[in-house]
C-alpha cells in the first residue's frame, strides 16, 4: 500500500490521537482555534505564529477567530467544508492508496499539453473519464488551470485565495489524486497552474491577520504586492510547490505571471528546492513571463532552473497573420512575417527591443536555448478568454490556413499546447466567468466592458453592453467546449503520430537551421534535429503564391503544396 504526504510546517497536521494547528498572524496578538463551535486560546509564539493542538476526527470542521471576532479559514487549508468564506476541514492526506507510485514521469521533449478547465471537462470524474481519448489524440500531458479555491461555483481560478485546497466544485481531493494516478497508469503527465503573484479579491483574509505577508509600499494591478522579502511569504509558496508535486503527484506546474513578482530569486530557490524534492522523477517548471526572461531559463550545472516559458511572441504573430487584427498588444506585431521568422530561428520575437505597446524594451536574446524552452499555442485561455466575446480562431480566421498553422503548430521542434476544444475545432466561446456577489460582481463586469473601450468594436456603450457578464451563469455554460468537427481529431491525431515517431525523439540537441522569408506571410524555416536529420516547414499564410525550397521526404502536407509551390494558407512538412 503506497501512499504520499507532504508535511506542512504550518496549518493542519492531522494525527488520530491529536492535531496540531499553526498559523502566522503577525497583526493578531491572540488567536483562538475554533472547532465545530468551541473555541480554545492558541499558544502564541515567536515571529507572530500561533500554535495550538486537539483531538478530532477525519472532516472536523475548523477554522481561527481574530482578536476582534472574525472568523477566518485555515491558509493552509487543505479542504473547505463549503466555500472560502467558512470552516476548513481536517483531513488524513495520507487516506488515499495509489495505483501507480512507480511512475516517474516522461521526459520533456514527448511533452503535447493539452490545457484545459476542469470544470468545463466535467469536474475530476468526468476528465478522468476523458483521459483515454486525450490520450488516443497524441496528448502526453493534461494542464489544469488553477484549482486553488475560489469564491463560489464558476472561476476561472485565477481568484484563488486558499492555494492548498483543491476547489470542491471540480469534486474531493481524493477524485483530483484518482484523476492523476488514472493519468499516470495511461502514460500521460500531470501539470498544473498556479498563482503565486496575488490572491483574488474576495476571500484573501491574510491581510486582516497577515499584513507584512503584503509590500504595502509597492503596488500591482491586484493590491498591494506580495511580499516575497519575506522568509514566511517564500515558505508559503515554496511549501505550496512540493505539496503540490509530492502529496498529489503532479509532474509539473506552470506559474502564472511571475513578471509581476520582483524577488526573482525566489524562482532560483523555489526551482532548486523543487528539483531536489523530487529527485528521481522527471519534473517540469514553467514559467509565464512578460518580459521574455531568458535568463531564468538558462541552464544550471546539470538541469535548467526552468524548463519553459509559454512563447507568446510566437502565438501573437500567427495570429495577427490569421485574423488581420493589430489592435492592443497586436499592435507590437505588425510586421508579423519577419517576427515569425525569428521566433522559429531563436524562440523569442522580442529580445530587448522597444514594444511599442508597453512603451518600454521587451525580452533577451534568446537564440542560445533548445527549442523545448518555448512552449507554442495557437489559442489558450488568455488568449481566448480575454478577447471581449471569447471567440476562437474557428471563428476568425480562414479554415485552410488554420489547418496549415495547426501543421506548423504540431510538427515543429518547439513544444506544443491545445487548449480544450481545439482537437474538434470547437465554435463555443470560451469567456471570462465568475461567480462573485453581487456589488463585486458589478465591479468586475463595468471594469471588463470599460476595458475595451479603446477597441473599435466598442466605441459606444450598446456594443459594449453586449459583452458577456462574467458573474451571469449562462457565460459559464456557454464557454463549454462543443465536438464541432470529430474528424478534425482524427486529423490532429494523425499529426500527432507523426510528431511522436519523427520530431519527438529529435528535440534534444535540436538547432536552427535556416529560416527564410518567402514573401508577405510566407515562411520558410529549417532545424538540425538530435538525430542528424533536418526537419523542414515551410508555411503561406499570405495572399499570394510562394516558392520554398525545402528537401527531404515529404512528412505533412496540406492540399495543392509542394516542395517549390506553396499556395495561399498552405503548409508543407519534410524530413531530410
Amino acid at each position: 500500500m503506497t501512499t504520499f504526504i507532504h508535511e506542512l510546517p504550518f496549518g493542519a497536521a492531522f494525527q488520530p490521537d491529536a492535531t496540531r494547528f499553526r498559523i502566522w498572524a503577525p497583526s493578531a496578538e491572540t488567536v483562538r482555534l475554533r472547532i465545530f463551535e468551541h473555541d480554545m486560546p492558541m499558544r502564541a509564539k515567536p515571529g507572530g505564529w500561533h500554535e495550538a493542538t486537539a483531538r478530532t476526527v477525519v472532516g472536523t470542521p475548523y477554522g481561527f477567530v481574530m482578536p476582534d471576532g472574525l472568523f477566518v479559514p485555515d491558509p493552509a487549508s487543505r479542504v473547505q467544508q463549503h466555500d472560502v468564506h467558512g470552516p476548513s476541514l481536517t483531513m488524513n492526506p495520507a487516506a488515499y492508496v495509489w495505483q501507480n507510485p512507480g511512475w516517474t514521469g516522461r521526459p520533456w521533449n514527448e511533452a503535447v499539453i493539452y490545457e484545459c478547465h476542469a470544470g468545463l471537462m466535467g469536474g475530476f470524474r468526468g476528465l478522468e473519464a476523458r483521459l483515454p481519448e486525450l490520450k488516443a489524440l497524441g496528448i502526453t500531458a493534461i494542464e489544469l488551470m488553477p484549482l486553488a479555491d475560489v469564491p463560489g461555483p464558476r472561476n476561472w481560478g485565477y481568484d484563488g485565495v486558499l492555494p492548498f485546497a483543491p476547489d470542491r466544485c471540480f469534486g474531493t481531493p481524493d477524485e483530483l489524486k484518482s484523476l492523476i494516478d488514472t493519468a499516470h497508469g495511461l502514460g500521460m503527465m500531470m501539470m498544473l497552474d498556479v498563482v503565486y503573484n496575488h490572491f483574488g479579491p474576495d476571500g484573501a483574509y491574510l491581510h486582516a491577520y497577515a499584513k507584512p505577508f503584503f509590500d504595502q509600499g509597492r503596488h500591482t494591478p491586484w493590491g498591494a504586492a506580495i511580499d516575497f522579502k519575506r522568509p514566511e511569504v517564500r515558505e508559503y509558496f515554496l511549501h505550496n510547490t512540493l505539496f503540490w508535486l509530492n502529496e498529489y503527484r503532479f509532474d509539473g506546474l506552470r506559474y502564472d505571471a511571475v513578471h509581476a513578482i520582483a524577488e526573482e530569486d525566489f524562482f532560483h530557490e523555489l526551482a532548486r528546492e523543487a528539483r531536489a524534492a523530487t529527485a528521481g522523477r522527471h519534473i517540469h517548471l514553467v514559467l509565464e513571463h512578460e518580459d521574455n526572461a531568458a535568463r531564468l531559463l538558462r541552464t544550471e550545472p546539470g538541469q535548467p532552473l526552468f524548463d519553459a516559458q509559454w512563447a507568446d511572441d510566437m502565438h501573437h504573430c500567427l495570429h495577427v497573420l490569421l485574423t488581420n487584427e493589430t489592435e492592443g498588444y497586436y499592435g507590437d506585431f505588425t510586421d508579423a512575417t519577419r517576427l515569425l521568422a525569428r521566433c522559429l530561428a531563436e524562440g523569442f520575437a522580442y529580445q530587448g527591443e522597444m514594444a511599442p505597446h508597453l512603451e518600454r524594451p521587451r525580452g533577451e536574446p534568446s537564440g542560445h536555448l533548445p527549442t523545448s524552452a518555448f512552449i507554442v499555442c495557437l489559442q489558450n485561455h488568455d488568449q481566448i478568454g480575454n478577447r471581449a466575446m471569447g471567440d476562437r480562431l474557428t471563428t476568425l480566421a480562414d479554415p485552410g490556413a488554420l489547418r496549415a498553422a495547426t501543421m506548423l503548430l504540431l510538427l515543429s521542434p518547439f513544444i506544443p499546447m491545445l487548449f480544450m476544444g481545439e482537437e474538434h475545432a470547437s465554435r463555443s466561446p470560451f469567456q471570462f466567468f465568475t461567480s462573485h456577489g453581487e456589488e463585486l460582481a458589478r465591479l468586475v463586469r463595468d471594469g471588463r466592458r470599460a476595458e475595451f473601450a479603446a477597441f473599435a468594436a466598442f466605441q459606444d456603450e450598446a456594443t459594449r453592453a453586449a459583452i458577456p457578464d462574467p458573474n451571469d451563469p449562462e457565460t459559464y455554460l456557454r464557454s463549454r467546449p462543443e465536438r464541432s468537427d470529430p474528424a478534425h481529431a482524427e486529423w490532429m491525431a494523425g499529426l500527432l503520430r507523426l510528431r511522436h515517431e519523427h520530431v519527438a525523439p529529435g528535440i534534444p540537441g535540436t538547432r536552427s537551421a535556416s529560416v527564410d522569408v518567402l514573401g508577405d506571410g510566407a515562411v520558410q524555416a529549417a532545424w538540425t534535429l538530435g538525430t542528424g536529420r533536418t526537419l523542414s516547414i515551410a508555411i503561406n499564410l499570405g495572399r499570394a503564391a510562394a516558392a520554398p525550397t525545402v528537401r527531404g521526404d515529404t512528412l505533412a502536407a496540406t492540399p495543392g503544396a509542394t516542395p517549390t509551390h506553396l499556395p495561399q494558407g498552405a503548409c508543407i512538412v519534410t524530413l531530410a
